[in-house]
């Protein structure tokens, strides 16, 4: 059981700092929050570092801590893919950081097409077995991978069986629902909804241009967040903030409690800069889309669907 909207860790370390995220923290605690995502790679280990310092004084119980491994960190070949080896040298370096002897969920970050499935998968389940980590999931599959994954998981008595999928899902990134959230609900996966804000552009900040303080104007990000400045995201965008206004709540509530409600979504993982933007989002915990505005914010964002997503007429 997790709370409807996780906190996401990826700029701890880069652009926010230990006070600010300590801050976060605080306020996402007290909105009722309990699932906190972070990974080896944010901040090149520095945002586990962070959290594990503010986990040493905070009441663990109260929280539920994931993190992922896997993710490519150099081009030498030790530095990459999801090998047994790469990946439980991986989770103890996280536990070091974290300062903690588990973690509640573990993720596979990325799929590996280097290593045999079979033996990441028995890598997580090694975790399991060790009790360095009481849930396992995996991160950014596609939908045959998370079908190969969760049915090898089930195929044999004493596996893991994989708790949840973390991909990217938004009114601007809706491609998962081709196959990927069949697949979680057919195999008893939780979704845990990445960049639920379209990358920040859902806000509608971006409409009159890129504001100087904003991720897409500096550093690694104007890509990132460049490939949703487009006419067709600027025409969801639009509609967002009508709705919006007619509700009278902000672009950013509407976008997240499109998410946080849609079928399959346990929990939307919201991360931000600071925690005024943090407060932002969990002030929208209370909102709640009619569903009219629902089916509008549908079918202006609609992914094209058409066989074998949707059976060919007989």
């Amino acid at each position: 059981m997790v709370s409807r909207v996780a906190l996401g860790t990826m700029t701890w370390g880069t652009g926010t700092d230990q006070d600010d995220a300590r801050a976060q923290l605080r306020a996402f605690r007290d909105a009722g929050g309990t699932l906190i995502d972070t990974a080896d790679r944010y901040g090149g280990g520095e945002s586990e570092r962070i959290l594990g310092r503010i986990l040493s004084d905070t009441d663990r119980d109260e929280l539920l801590v994931a993190t992922k491994a896997g993710s490519p960190a150099g081009p030498a070949p030790l530095r990459r893919g999801t090998s047994r080896r790469r990946m439980l040298d991986g989770l103890d370096a996280s536990l070091r950081r974290l300062g903690v002897d588990h973690v509640d969920l573990w993720q596979v970050h990325v799929w590996d097409d280097a290593t045999p499935w079979e033996e990441t998968l028995a890598a997580l389940d090694t975790a399991v077995n060790s009790g360095r980590t009481r849930y396992i999931g995996v991160s950014n599959y596609s939908g045959w991978q998370t079908g190969v994954a969760a049915a090898w998981q089930r195929a044999v008595p004493g596996r893991a069986h994989l708790a949840s999928t973390q991909v990217e899902y938004s009114l601007l990134a809706r491609g998962v629902e081709r196959e990927v959230l069949a697949a979680a609900g057919a195999l008893g996966l939780g979704v845990l909804a990445w960049s639920p804000l379209g990358r920040g552009v859902l806000t509608g900040k971006y409409r009159g241009g890129t504001p100087t303080d904003s991720r897409a104007a500096s550093g690694p990000w104007p890509r990132f967040v460049g490939a949703y400045l487009t006419y067709e995201a600027g025409r969801v965008v639009d509609s967002v903030v009508t709705a919006a206004e007619g509700l009278g709540v902000t672009p950013l509530a509407v976008a997240l409690a499109w998410v946080r409600d849609a079928p399959g979504v346990a929990s939307a993982v919201v991360g931000a800069r600071t925690a005024a933007q943090l407060s932002a989002s969990l002030a929208a915990e209370s909102v709640g889309l009619p569903p009219e505005i629902r089916r509008a914010l549908d079918d202006v964002s609609a992914p094209t669907l058409g066989y074998p997503e949707r059976p060919a007429p007989s």
